[in-house]
């Protein structure tokens, strides 16, 4: 039964499905890592695909767009009316760290956030955090494809063109190690609703070394590896 957001029928999506931000860049893992795909949604021209693995296992690929308000009505309803048990948020951030590097991907064990996301549940601060098992997993699986990564808490910030151009530094401080946007939305929703959710997160763009950003064609490349671990591990609750 069709959403507000989502004209898809029961059935349409996978148990797991991979969310990254931008709905071309859903097409691409689509057009890239699955066979014999069927589009299941059009509203909005936020457009979804599930399809096959090479490995047989059946997932789903849909964009959140940007920001905690959007990824919160998709993740909603995908959880609610879609049987989804498992989102697993593959996006870009900004490093925080000085040893971070380009291109390593960061596997978001908690994220923290300067949004009033969760105000309505009326408690004066949450700690959101993502499934710890999903976490293991993936940790184990960048292991295996020899991918650096790091482990820990990111920043989910409602702004980006911050006017005080200072303020990332007192995340850095407290040892957060990047910065994006949709995250902790994420977690809460899936903490609400009893499901699994992840954010892996490939580091295109540094706070902390200034001038380092990824090209367009560099970015293309480093999603890539970070989304064909993320494939393995969508397989594993397929």
């Amino acid at each position: 039964m069709a959403t507000p957001h989502i004209n898809a029928n029961k059935g349409d999506f996978s148990k797991v499905v991979l969310m990254p931000g931008d709905p071309l860049r859903a097409k691409w893992i689509a057009d890239t890592y699955l066979s014999d795909v069927k589009v299941v949604n059009e509203v909005r021209g936020n457009y979804a695909y599930t399809g096959m693995t090479k490995n047989g296992k059946r997932i789903s690929v849909m964009a959140s767009g940007m920001g905690m308000p959007s990824i919160g009505i998709y993740s909603h309803e995908l959880y609610t009316e879609f049987g989804v048990e498992t989102i697993i948020r593959v996006g870009t951030c900004g490093a925080y760290q000085q040893n971070i590097n380009l291109f390593d991907v960061l596997v978001c064990t908690t994220a923290s956030t300067d949004s009033n996301y969760a105000y309505q549940y009326e408690v004066p601060q949450y700690s959101a955090g993502c499934d710890f098992q999903l976490a293991v997993e993936a940790t184990k699986i960048l292991e295996e494809k020899k991918i650096p990564y790091h482990a820990g808490n990111i920043l989910s910030a409602d702004v980006f063109y911050d006017t005080d151009p200072e303020y990332y530094k007192k995340w850095v401080k407290l040892g957060v190690l990047g910065v994006e946007m949709e995250s902790y939305a994420l977690y809460v929703n899936a903490a609400t609703l009893k499901k699994r959710a992840l954010t892996l997160l490939t580091v295109t763009d540094h706070f902390v070394n200034k001038g380092e950003k990824a090209s367009t064609e560099e970015r293309q490349l480093g999603l890539g590896k970070m989304i064909d671990a993320a494939i393995t591990l969508a397989e594993k609750y397929a």
